[in-house]
């Protein structure tokens, strides 16, 4: 079944970003209040240049690891990991889980074509996709 579906079938399409000036405190904000687990980071041209997480940036603002006016190019991944839209949901799986720190899994891959970000496939995109 994981090969017979594509990203683009599962994908969302509608994708919220961050600029990576914005503060990490409004970043997060936005974070909870579209109930998401990351953001992609994009630069003027809307070029994908890193990548935040609702774990990461909740986890250090709790700790209080952030000066005041930290922004979110400072926290940001900078290496993310990107699929295309054609490829199927088992190719999503693979690199989720290939690309994953200490035996985890990436949770999220931003869905790229052409150079733009077209969506993003998230580990519950894939769980929705093939439940019974």
């Amino acid at each position: 079944m994981l090969e017979k579906l594509k990203v683009k079938d599962v994908m969302t399409k509608n994708v919220i970003t961050v600029a990576p000036s914005e503060d990490v405190v409004f970043a997060f904000e936005k974070l909870m209040k579209h109930k998401l687990s990351s953001l992609p980071v994009v630069d003027d041209d809307g070029m994908l240049i890193g990548i935040v997480t609702a774990t990461d940036l909740g986890h250090n603002l709790i700790l209080d690891k952030y000066e005041l006016g930290t922004t979110v190019d400072n926290v940001m991944v900078k290496d993310v990991i990107c699929i295309s839209p054609e490829d199927n949901l088992s190719t999503a799986v693979q690199k989720m889980n290939e690309y994953g720190a200490d035996e985890g899994i990436v949770n999220q891959l931003i869905v790229i074509d052409n150079h733009e970000i077209k969506g993003i496939i998230s580990d519950g995109d894939i769980i929705k996709a093939i439940k019974v």
